[in-house]
Protein backbone atom coordinates (compact mmCIF):
# COMPACT_ATOMS: atom_id res chain seq x y z
CA UNK A 1 0.00 0.00 0.00
CA UNK A 2 0.43 3.92 -0.62
CA UNK A 3 2.60 5.41 2.20
CA UNK A 4 0.97 8.61 1.67
CA UNK A 5 -2.07 7.10 1.47
CA UNK A 6 -1.37 5.30 4.79
CA UNK A 7 -0.46 8.54 6.15
CA UNK A 8 -3.92 9.59 5.11
CA UNK A 9 -6.19 7.50 6.47
CA UNK A 10 -7.86 7.58 9.78
CA UNK A 11 -6.50 6.08 13.27
CA UNK A 12 -8.43 2.71 12.86
CA UNK A 13 -8.38 1.81 9.45
CA UNK A 14 -4.34 3.46 9.62
CA UNK A 15 -3.85 1.03 12.18
CA UNK A 16 -5.17 -2.03 10.43
CA UNK A 17 -2.99 -1.07 7.13
CA UNK A 18 0.15 -0.91 9.40
CA UNK A 19 -0.74 -4.64 10.82
CA UNK A 20 -1.21 -5.77 7.34
CA UNK A 21 1.98 -4.08 6.02
CA UNK A 22 3.86 -5.58 8.85
CA UNK A 23 2.65 -9.17 8.56
CA UNK A 24 3.77 -8.56 4.31
CA UNK A 25 6.96 -7.68 5.60
CA UNK A 26 7.27 -10.76 7.91
CA UNK A 27 5.46 -13.22 5.80
CA UNK A 28 8.89 -15.13 5.39
CA UNK A 29 9.42 -15.09 9.10
CA UNK A 30 5.84 -16.29 9.40
CA UNK A 31 6.45 -19.04 7.19
CA UNK A 32 9.48 -20.12 9.01
CA UNK A 33 7.65 -20.68 12.42
CA UNK A 34 4.69 -22.03 11.01
CA UNK A 35 7.11 -24.98 9.53
CA UNK A 36 8.94 -25.03 12.31
CA UNK A 37 5.60 -25.82 14.43
CA UNK A 38 4.70 -28.59 11.67
CA UNK A 39 8.37 -30.23 12.08
CA UNK A 40 8.54 -30.48 15.67
CA UNK A 41 4.38 -31.89 15.60
CA UNK A 42 5.51 -34.41 12.81
CA UNK A 43 9.08 -35.70 15.31
CA UNK A 44 5.95 -35.82 18.52
CA UNK A 45 3.89 -38.12 15.91
CA UNK A 46 6.36 -39.92 14.42
CA UNK A 47 7.85 -40.73 18.21
CA UNK A 48 4.21 -41.58 19.24
CA UNK A 49 4.90 -39.43 22.10
CA UNK A 50 2.27 -38.10 24.52
CA UNK A 51 -0.39 -35.97 22.66
CA UNK A 52 -0.12 -33.76 25.68
CA UNK A 53 3.14 -33.15 25.40
CA UNK A 54 2.36 -32.30 21.73
CA UNK A 55 -0.32 -29.31 22.87
CA UNK A 56 2.12 -27.99 25.36
CA UNK A 57 4.57 -27.97 23.14
CA UNK A 58 2.67 -25.83 20.73
CA UNK A 59 0.79 -23.44 23.03
CA UNK A 60 3.94 -22.83 24.43
CA UNK A 61 5.40 -22.16 21.27
CA UNK A 62 2.70 -19.97 20.32
CA UNK A 63 2.85 -17.84 23.56
CA UNK A 64 6.74 -16.97 22.60
CA UNK A 65 6.26 -16.47 19.52
CA UNK A 66 3.20 -14.15 19.59
CA UNK A 67 5.43 -12.20 22.56
CA UNK A 68 7.73 -12.03 19.54
CA UNK A 69 5.84 -11.00 17.12
CA UNK A 70 3.55 -8.20 19.22
CA UNK A 71 6.97 -7.13 20.39
CA UNK A 72 8.27 -6.43 16.76
CA UNK A 73 4.76 -4.82 15.70
CA UNK A 74 4.91 -2.27 18.24
CA UNK A 75 8.23 -1.53 17.59
CA UNK A 76 7.52 -1.73 13.58
CA UNK A 77 4.02 0.95 14.55
CA UNK A 78 6.42 3.22 16.32
CA UNK A 79 9.08 3.53 13.52
CA UNK A 80 6.39 3.93 11.06
CA UNK A 81 4.89 7.00 13.26
CA UNK A 82 7.85 8.39 13.11
CA UNK A 83 8.73 8.32 9.49
CA UNK A 84 5.47 10.35 9.12
CA UNK A 85 7.36 13.43 10.74
CA UNK A 86 9.68 13.03 8.14
CA UNK A 87 8.60 15.44 5.92
CA UNK A 88 8.00 17.68 9.26
CA UNK A 89 10.69 17.95 11.02
CA UNK A 90 13.35 15.58 8.82
CA UNK A 91 16.46 16.48 11.57
CA UNK A 92 14.43 15.14 14.43
CA UNK A 93 12.98 12.61 12.72
CA UNK A 94 16.93 11.08 11.48
CA UNK A 95 18.27 12.02 14.88
CA UNK A 96 15.51 9.12 16.29
CA UNK A 97 16.60 6.69 13.49
CA UNK A 98 20.17 6.98 14.00
CA UNK A 99 19.63 5.04 17.42
CA UNK A 100 19.04 1.82 15.47
CA UNK A 101 22.08 -0.35 15.37
CA UNK A 102 21.07 -1.63 11.87
CA UNK A 103 24.19 -1.00 9.22
CA UNK A 104 21.56 -0.87 6.91
CA UNK A 105 19.18 1.89 8.39
CA UNK A 106 22.67 3.28 9.80
CA UNK A 107 23.86 3.67 5.81
CA UNK A 108 20.22 5.12 4.58
CA UNK A 109 20.14 8.12 7.27
CA UNK A 110 23.52 8.62 6.16
CA UNK A 111 22.91 8.87 2.56
CA UNK A 112 19.61 10.77 3.47
CA UNK A 113 21.51 13.48 5.12
CA UNK A 114 23.42 13.62 2.40
CA UNK A 115 20.68 14.38 0.31
CA UNK A 116 19.41 16.60 2.60
CA UNK A 117 22.58 18.47 2.73
CA UNK A 118 23.11 18.69 -1.18
CA UNK A 119 19.51 19.71 -1.39
CA UNK A 120 19.93 22.45 1.22
CA UNK A 121 22.72 23.44 -1.13
CA UNK A 122 20.91 23.38 -4.39
CA UNK A 123 17.74 25.74 -2.72
CA UNK A 124 20.39 28.34 -1.54
CA UNK A 125 22.26 28.50 -4.77
CA UNK A 126 18.70 28.79 -6.66
CA UNK A 127 17.32 31.31 -4.35
CA UNK A 128 20.87 33.49 -4.42
CA UNK A 129 20.36 33.01 -8.72
CA UNK A 130 16.33 34.11 -8.58
CA UNK A 131 16.91 37.46 -6.41
CA UNK A 132 20.26 38.22 -8.25
CA UNK A 133 17.85 38.39 -11.57
CA UNK A 134 14.61 39.19 -9.72
CA UNK A 135 17.26 42.69 -8.23
CA UNK A 136 18.36 42.87 -11.97
CA UNK A 137 15.38 43.23 -13.64
CA UNK A 138 14.03 45.77 -11.22
CA UNK A 139 16.40 47.74 -11.66
CA UNK A 140 15.97 47.76 -15.44
CA UNK A 141 12.44 48.27 -15.48
CA UNK A 142 12.79 51.09 -12.84
CA UNK A 143 16.22 52.48 -15.55
CA UNK A 144 14.02 52.51 -18.77
CA UNK A 145 11.25 54.40 -17.52
CA UNK A 146 13.63 57.37 -17.58
CA UNK A 147 14.02 57.33 -21.52
CA UNK A 148 10.45 56.37 -22.03
CA UNK A 149 9.72 59.65 -19.59
CA UNK A 150 11.95 61.54 -22.09
CA UNK A 151 10.89 60.07 -25.81
CA UNK A 152 7.23 61.31 -24.48
CA UNK A 153 8.23 64.85 -23.72
CA UNK A 154 9.48 65.16 -26.92
CA UNK A 155 6.59 63.61 -28.37
CA UNK A 156 4.45 66.73 -27.29
CA UNK A 157 6.45 69.09 -28.13
CA UNK A 158 5.93 68.06 -31.49
CA UNK A 159 2.36 66.86 -31.07
CA UNK A 160 0.68 68.14 -33.86
CA UNK A 161 1.66 65.36 -36.43
CA UNK A 162 -0.08 62.25 -37.33
CA UNK A 163 3.18 60.49 -36.67
CA UNK A 164 3.47 61.92 -33.34
CA UNK A 165 -0.09 61.03 -32.38
CA UNK A 166 1.21 57.23 -33.50
CA UNK A 167 3.89 57.34 -31.42
CA UNK A 168 2.13 58.82 -28.09
CA UNK A 169 -0.22 55.47 -28.42
CA UNK A 170 3.12 52.99 -28.59
CA UNK A 171 4.56 55.28 -25.58
CA UNK A 172 1.69 54.40 -23.55
CA UNK A 173 1.40 50.69 -24.25
CA UNK A 174 5.51 50.94 -23.73
CA UNK A 175 4.67 52.48 -20.46
CA UNK A 176 1.65 50.23 -20.06
CA UNK A 177 3.81 47.02 -20.14
CA UNK A 178 6.88 48.07 -18.21
CA UNK A 179 4.59 49.08 -15.44
CA UNK A 180 2.89 45.49 -16.40
CA UNK A 181 6.08 43.94 -15.44
CA UNK A 182 6.84 45.51 -12.18
CA UNK A 183 3.71 44.99 -10.78
CA UNK A 184 3.96 41.21 -11.77
CA UNK A 185 7.59 41.13 -9.97
CA UNK A 186 5.59 42.29 -7.21
CA UNK A 187 2.66 40.33 -6.94
CA UNK A 188 5.17 36.80 -7.12
CA UNK A 189 6.82 38.60 -3.72
CA UNK A 190 4.87 37.21 -1.36
CA UNK A 191 5.85 39.91 0.80
CA UNK A 192 4.25 42.51 -0.74
CA UNK A 193 2.19 44.23 1.73
CA UNK A 194 -1.24 45.50 1.58
CA UNK A 195 -2.78 48.21 2.80
CA UNK A 196 -7.01 47.59 3.22
CA UNK A 197 -8.45 51.57 3.51
CA UNK A 198 -12.59 52.81 2.40
CA UNK A 199 -11.65 53.16 -1.63
CA UNK A 200 -13.54 55.79 -3.83
CA UNK A 201 -14.30 52.98 -7.19
CA UNK A 202 -15.02 56.34 -9.11
CA UNK A 203 -11.77 57.73 -8.48
CA UNK A 204 -9.63 55.01 -9.46
CA UNK A 205 -11.76 54.42 -12.42
CA UNK A 206 -11.27 58.13 -13.70
CA UNK A 207 -7.95 58.07 -12.94
CA UNK A 208 -7.78 54.70 -15.59
CA UNK A 209 -9.70 56.30 -17.86
CA UNK A 210 -7.67 59.84 -18.14
CA UNK A 211 -4.41 57.55 -18.28
CA UNK A 212 -5.82 55.82 -21.42
CA UNK A 213 -7.83 58.73 -22.84
CA UNK A 214 -5.02 58.89 -25.78
CA UNK A 215 -6.18 55.77 -26.81
CA UNK A 216 -9.67 56.03 -26.68
CA UNK A 217 -9.80 59.45 -28.60
CA UNK A 218 -6.84 58.10 -31.42
CA UNK A 219 -9.13 54.47 -31.71
CA UNK A 220 -11.90 56.64 -31.85
CA UNK A 221 -13.29 54.05 -28.89
CA UNK A 222 -16.69 55.30 -27.27
CA UNK A 223 -16.61 55.44 -23.85
CA UNK A 224 -20.00 54.65 -21.55
CA UNK A 225 -19.10 55.49 -17.83
CA UNK A 226 -22.26 55.32 -15.55
CA UNK A 227 -20.55 56.38 -12.49
CA UNK A 228 -20.92 53.88 -9.21
CA UNK A 229 -21.03 56.40 -6.32
CA UNK A 230 -19.30 52.64 -4.58
CA UNK A 231 -16.65 52.73 -1.65
CA UNK A 232 -15.17 49.82 -1.25
CA UNK A 233 -12.61 47.95 1.46
CA UNK A 234 -9.75 47.46 -0.50
CA UNK A 235 -5.95 48.22 -0.92
CA UNK A 236 -6.28 51.73 -3.70
CA UNK A 237 -2.88 50.79 -5.04
CA UNK A 238 -3.63 47.45 -6.26
CA UNK A 239 -7.34 47.88 -7.13
CA UNK A 240 -5.97 50.81 -9.43
CA UNK A 241 -3.27 48.06 -11.36
CA UNK A 242 -6.64 45.88 -11.69
CA UNK A 243 -8.67 48.20 -12.99
CA UNK A 244 -6.24 49.30 -15.78
CA UNK A 245 -5.40 46.26 -16.76
CA UNK A 246 -8.76 45.20 -17.41
CA UNK A 247 -8.93 48.27 -19.05
CA UNK A 248 -5.94 48.03 -21.37
CA UNK A 249 -7.11 44.72 -22.52
CA UNK A 250 -10.77 45.71 -23.51
CA UNK A 251 -9.13 48.94 -25.53
CA UNK A 252 -6.54 46.31 -26.82
CA UNK A 253 -9.12 44.37 -28.56
CA UNK A 254 -11.27 46.73 -29.44
CA UNK A 255 -11.46 47.78 -32.77
CA UNK A 256 -11.79 51.68 -34.04
CA UNK A 257 -15.18 52.39 -32.74
CA UNK A 258 -16.10 49.92 -30.85
CA UNK A 259 -17.47 50.85 -27.21
CA UNK A 260 -16.62 50.12 -23.44
CA UNK A 261 -19.09 50.39 -21.05
CA UNK A 262 -18.17 50.42 -17.47
CA UNK A 263 -20.86 50.32 -14.58
CA UNK A 264 -21.90 48.57 -11.90
CA UNK A 265 -23.84 45.30 -11.99
CA UNK A 266 -27.75 45.93 -11.58
CA UNK A 267 -28.23 42.80 -9.49
CA UNK A 268 -24.94 42.12 -8.13
CA UNK A 269 -24.47 43.86 -5.16
CA UNK A 270 -20.46 45.35 -5.31
CA UNK A 271 -19.51 43.81 -8.71
CA UNK A 272 -18.09 45.97 -11.32
CA UNK A 273 -18.39 45.56 -14.84
CA UNK A 274 -16.26 46.42 -17.99
CA UNK A 275 -18.23 45.71 -20.84
CA UNK A 276 -16.32 46.02 -24.41
CA UNK A 277 -17.52 45.25 -28.34
CA UNK A 278 -13.82 43.76 -28.59
CA UNK A 279 -13.29 40.63 -30.60
CA UNK A 280 -14.33 38.28 -28.07
CA UNK A 281 -12.60 34.79 -26.37
CA UNK A 282 -13.28 31.59 -27.98
CA UNK A 283 -15.49 29.84 -25.82
CA UNK A 284 -12.56 26.56 -25.54
CA UNK A 285 -9.97 29.10 -24.22
CA UNK A 286 -12.36 30.75 -21.82
CA UNK A 287 -11.23 27.98 -19.18
CA UNK A 288 -7.52 28.61 -19.60
CA UNK A 289 -7.35 32.49 -19.75
CA UNK A 290 -6.21 32.94 -16.58
CA UNK A 291 -3.15 30.48 -16.91
CA UNK A 292 0.48 32.31 -16.72
CA UNK A 293 1.48 32.69 -20.24
CA UNK A 294 -1.65 31.32 -22.19
CA UNK A 295 -2.99 34.20 -24.65
CA UNK A 296 -5.44 31.70 -26.63
CA UNK A 297 -6.40 31.58 -29.87
CA UNK A 298 -6.93 35.49 -30.67
CA UNK A 299 -3.37 36.58 -29.06
CA UNK A 300 -1.90 34.31 -31.16
CA UNK A 301 -3.36 35.21 -34.68
CA UNK A 302 -3.26 39.35 -33.24
CA UNK A 303 0.08 38.93 -31.86
CA UNK A 304 -0.67 41.24 -28.69
CA UNK A 305 -1.07 38.95 -25.94
CA UNK A 306 1.85 38.35 -23.63
CA UNK A 307 -0.05 35.64 -21.50
CA UNK A 308 0.39 37.50 -18.52
CA UNK A 309 -2.14 40.40 -17.76
CA UNK A 310 -5.31 38.37 -17.19
CA UNK A 311 -2.52 36.03 -15.32
CA UNK A 312 -1.54 39.07 -13.07
CA UNK A 313 -5.19 40.36 -12.90
CA UNK A 314 -6.34 37.00 -11.03
CA UNK A 315 -3.40 36.98 -8.70
CA UNK A 316 -4.38 40.76 -7.58
CA UNK A 317 -8.27 39.50 -7.12
CA UNK A 318 -6.91 36.70 -4.98
CA UNK A 319 -4.30 38.60 -2.60
CA UNK A 320 -7.33 41.89 -2.28
CA UNK A 321 -9.91 39.18 -1.15
CA UNK A 322 -12.16 40.03 -4.17
CA UNK A 323 -13.39 37.69 -7.39
CA UNK A 324 -12.41 38.25 -11.29
CA UNK A 325 -15.37 36.66 -13.65
CA UNK A 326 -15.24 36.71 -17.35
CA UNK A 327 -17.99 35.76 -20.20
CA UNK A 328 -17.32 36.46 -23.73
CA UNK A 329 -18.77 35.70 -27.08
CA UNK A 330 -16.45 35.63 -30.13
CA UNK A 331 -17.11 38.34 -32.58
CA UNK A 332 -19.37 40.11 -30.35
CA UNK A 333 -17.76 41.31 -27.35
CA UNK A 334 -16.20 40.69 -23.45
CA UNK A 335 -17.54 41.29 -20.20
CA UNK A 336 -15.37 41.33 -17.44
CA UNK A 337 -16.94 41.74 -14.07
CA UNK A 338 -15.01 42.21 -10.23
CA UNK A 339 -16.61 41.18 -7.51
CA UNK A 340 -16.01 43.67 -4.94
CA UNK A 341 -17.32 42.28 -1.77
CA UNK A 342 -15.07 41.75 0.92
CA UNK A 343 -15.08 40.37 4.58
CA UNK A 344 -15.17 43.27 7.19
CA UNK A 345 -11.50 44.90 7.96
CA UNK A 346 -11.77 43.67 11.06
CA UNK A 347 -10.72 39.81 9.77
CA UNK A 348 -7.75 41.29 7.80
CA UNK A 349 -5.75 41.65 11.20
Amino acid sequence: MDFKRMIMMKPTKKWIAIFIAFIKANQSLLIVYILNILVFSLIYLLGRLPLYFLLFSIELSLFIGSCFFVFQFSRYYKRFRLLEQLDKDPVYTLKQLSVSQDPSEVFLRLKIEDLMKEIQQIERKNLQRSNSQMDYFTLWLHQIKTPISAISLLVQRNSQTESSHQMEQELLRIENYTHMALNYLKIENSGSDLDFVEVALDRVIKETVKKFSILFIYNRIQLDYQETAVITLSDEKWLRVLVEQILSNSLKYTPEGGTIKIYMSPTQKQQLIIEDTGIGIRSEDLPRIFERGYSGFNGRIHEKSTGLGLFLSQEITKRLGHNLLIESILGKGTKVMIDLAREPLIKDY
